[in-house]
């Protein structure tokens, strides 16, 4: 689209225009390397994270910036007969910057109707980071998601977040792929990532309802001009793909981009080379001291279990009446109850079949039930809901972990060196964290005996568990799954290194408020040297308690697998945790594994975690 212009005319404009020497320096200035999204190659040079042909005008414009703005500079005196396809209305962003930096005062005028429409629309006036915490039962949610939501003015006075816009960054998926395919595919770039703008209540309905998680908003001091220089920009990345990856060019790591076109300056991004964890990317945001207010929406599940905390049994069993058959509204029984009692039952109940509706078709017989229920409220209201608000999720411990243990494994001590790139297990620093939730990325665990005998002792690719507490309302399954490479005992008393597939699914109950007792029926596949067969299947079990005390988090544990050619493998296991600070940790453990293939042995070790990035 390079306007073509006779030598004269051509030698008569080049004044209005920066020689290349100023071109050379204006290409290389922070915001417009945002604006073309690049980044610095470890050899030199630069490239794209866009990989899209269409957001270039130059040939080269993915790895050459000022070839991009020398093509972008022409293409902006194209015949304003292009309508809205002309240049200036597909790239509004750099269109204002180049305008403003080379003093293109003789641009021609083009109308750019659905861009100044589409804008028009929006009203952007300032920005909310959107973080809704992790959801370990969906693959592409479990470390959390980050968003932002593009306010109008007075959004607070006039109360209307819920007509603001979402700005999301997603994988654009065709097709219905499984959750292993769409975990695998999500890990190697399989899949596009484009930016979405959407109403806001349709976010909010899908995580804080559809998946009940909470959201935490955290309202950024970006002016008006700088809300608008990022919607300016949003504009020009209309339906452009973007590699995504989960732990590292995903949602959280391109929300920062655009920070960075808001704020020329900011270098967000330089702080995750490798991962960009949501929660960490929040707390880098809140660092650069961006954040002004957070709000915390709890979902739908913390309010129904925050309303049925003061009921007792009897009251509980009426909760679950009245959300299955609201016509027992009138049973004598019910009516028996203080007026006060009535009141939080008849809530409970609203908010239950509300909970189960959330992922069900909406149905007419729910829908007289809530209306019913919605009555008896009205008539005979409760106290407000008081939802305590949880720790901060960024203020937790940092993703990555360095650990170096000492003990012993029977008669022989060892030292251990480990490295874990992501992200909480049952016994780490809690604050931020659920209690029962664990997420483990590529975990590496070396081992150095004595006499200077090293070996591979664990190299985890990953294990995830949910325990999640059964109560007299909600009945969540809990569940674990992992894989990777471990040491068992083998034959000879030594350890064999294996390769294994595991995972459970069970129940996890409350014995009090820092308890949790939980029982798992397991499945295990393994390829053991040591076994005839390649590959031998277990069933079992794996059951323990979690306990958070004044020091940190205790673990009992007992498990076992019993495999199909006769070999029975058991462990007893107690962890206790110290939390010395955010990012320290001190943690002992004990353990006994029984075998029948090897011996017996108990093992020993004291572990310091460092949390870092």
């Amino acid at each position: 689209m390079k306007r073509k212009l006779p030598w004269l005319a051509l030698c008569l404009a080049a004044p209005l225009h920066a020689g290349q020497v100023d071109l050379t320096q204006l290409a290389a200035d922070p915001y417009w390397i945002s604006l073309g999204h690049y980044e610095r190659g470890t050899l030199g040079g630069w490239s794209s994270y866009v990989d899209d042909r269409d957001f270039f005008l130059a040939a080269n414009g993915d790895h050459d910036p000022l070839a991009e703005l020398q093509a972008t500079r022409d293409a902006l005196y194209a015949s304003p007969s292009l309508g809205d396809k002309h240049p200036q209305c597909v790239f509004p962003a750099r269109t204002r910057w180049l305008r403003e930096r080379l003093s293109l005062n003789d641009l021609p005028q083009v109308e750019c109707s659905e861009f100044r429409n589409w804008y028009a629309d929006i009203k952007p006036h300032s920005t909310v980071l959107v973080f809704p915490a992790a959801y370990l039962n969906s693959p592409s949610s479990m470390f959390g998601h980050t968003l932002l939501r593009i306010d109008q003015v007075d959004i607070d006075s006039d109360n209307t977040a819920m007509l603001s816009y979402a700005v999301n960054f997603g994988a654009f998926i065709e097709g219905a792929d499984n959750s292993i395919l769409y975990a695998w595919k999500g890990l190697m770039g399989g899949y596009p990532g484009l930016f979405a703008l959407l109403p806001y209540r349709e976010k909010m309905a899908e995580y804080s309802r559809l998946e009940n998680r909470d959201l935490w908003e955290y309202r950024l001091d970006l002016t008006a001009e700088e809300t608008g220089r990022m919607v300016e920009h949003l504009w020009e990345l209309k339906q452009i793909q973007f590699d995504y990856f989960f732990f590292d060019e995903n949602c959280s790591y391109r929300l920062l981009e655009l920070l960075e076109v808001a704020r020329p300056g900011l270098e967000l991004t330089d702080e995750f080379p490798l991962t960009a964890i949501p929660a960490d990317t929040v707390r880098a945001v809140k660092d650069a001291g961006l954040v002004q207010r957070i709000d915390y929406r709890p979902s739908r599940e913390k309010e129904l279990m925050a309303r049925a905390a003061p009921l007792d049994a009897n009251e509980l069993q009426w909760t679950q009446v009245l959300a299955a058959d609201a016509g027992q509204l009138q049973n004598a029984e019910l009516q028996a109850l203080p007026a006060e009692r009535r009141a939080l039952v008849q809530d409970a109940a609203f908010r239950l079949l509300r909970y189960q509706a959330n992922s069900t078709t909406r149905e007419p017989d729910s829908a007289q039930r809530s209306y019913q229920l919605l009555r008896a409220i009205n008539q005979n209201p409760p106290p407000t809901l008081q939802v305590a608000r949880p720790d901060l999720p960024e203020e937790g411990h940092e993703s990555r972990t360095w650990q170096l243990g000492v003990g012993s494994r029977g008669d022989r001590a060892f030292a251990e060196y480990g490295l874990r790139m992501a992200y909480h297990d049952l016994n780490d620093n809690l604050s931020g964290f659920p209690l029962g939730a664990q997420i483990e990325i590529l975990g590496l665990k070396l081992r150095q005996y004595e006499e200077n005998h090293w070996q591979l002792q664990e190299l985890n690719l990953a294990t995830i568990r949910s325990l999640t507490p059964r109560n007299a309302l909600l009945q969540p399954w809990s569940w674990q799954v992992g894989g990777g490479l471990q040491r068992v005992p083998g034959e000879d008393g030594e350890e064999t290194l294996v390769s294994h597939l595991s995972g459970g699914v069970g129940g996890t109950w409350q014995l009090g408020e820092n308890t949790l007792a939980y029982a798992l029926g397991t499945g295990r596949v393994e390829h053991n040297s040591d076994f005839a067969p390649y590959l031998a299947s277990a069933m079992g079990f794996d059951s323990g308690l979690l306990w958070r005390n004044g020091l940190g988090n205790l673990s009992l544990e007992a498990k076992g697998d019993y495999f199909h050619n006769g070999e029975v493998r058991r462990r007893l296991a107690l962890t206790q945790q110290w939390e010395v600070s955010r990012d320290l940790g001190l943690r002992l453990s004990a353990a006994r594994d029984f075998s029948k293939v090897g011996d017996s042995d108990n093992e020993v070790m004291l572990q310091l975690r460092w949390y870092y990035y």
